[in-house]
């Protein structure tokens, strides 16, 4: 390859490193090209899947800022770059694994940070963005429907107390009422002769 194709290669990879929020390496030695192609119509179009060589790979990563360990750079290599959800390409990879033992996953990195190839199989048993984000919308769901039945239970039964209360009313009024007049009036009348004892000692 003339020094120009390599040049531009690297640039290429440098920017599918920088674009991308994680990616993983995979030795995909004995798979066949249309095995490749099987592997990148599941990987879907927030995966970049590309073959490169070790040496280009090594220098690009380098220029973008990210360090890869030489044992990812051995043998043939191919490079998924993650732009959408990482679970999601983690399961993708790690299904095509099981059902194509050539494709052997050997590490990555997940913004910023170095995933061993038993890390990324522990990411592809996470529930995707979308499952989690469904789980959410129906927990708040069901939140709603909680609350509401928690709302309306009280104002109902506050209604029955308040009607009741109305009906026993009328028919309670007058005996608590006549009580507090009769209490009242032995007051008044003490209040009454306490002075006129006061103004016959003095006279």
């Amino acid at each position: 390859m003339a020094r120009p194709d390599k040049a531009a290669a690297v640039a290429e990879l440098a920017e599918s490193f920088r674009a991308a929020n994680g990616a993983v390496l995979t030795e995909y030695r004995g798979l066949t090209v249309k095995q490749l192609q099987e592997l990148r119509r599941t990987l879907g179009e927030s995966v970049r899947y590309a073959v490169a060589k070790n040496t280009l790979t090594k220098i690009a990563a380098k220029e973008a800022g990210v360090e890869l360990s030489d044992e990812l750079l051995t043998g043939p290599t191919a490079i998924a770059f993650i732009t959408g959800d990482p679970v999601v390409a983690a399961k993708g990879l790690r299904d095509f694994a099981k059902a194509n033992t050539p494709l052997v996953i050997k590490g990555g990195f997940l913004d910023g940070k170095s995933l061993s190839a038993d890390e990324i199989k522990k990411l592809a048993d996470l529930e995707s963005r979308e499952v989690l984000l469904a789980k959410l919308a129906g927990g708040m769901k069901a939140g709603i429907q909680n609350a509401a039945s928690l709302f309306n239970a009280p104002l109902s039964q506050a209604a029955r107390v308040l009607g009741a209360l109305q009906a026993k009313l009328p028919a309670e009024a007058s005996p608590v009422e006549t009580p507090a007049v009769a209490e009242a009036a032995p007051v008044e009348e003490a209040s009454v002769e306490a002075p006129a004892d006061t103004e016959t000692t003095e006279g």
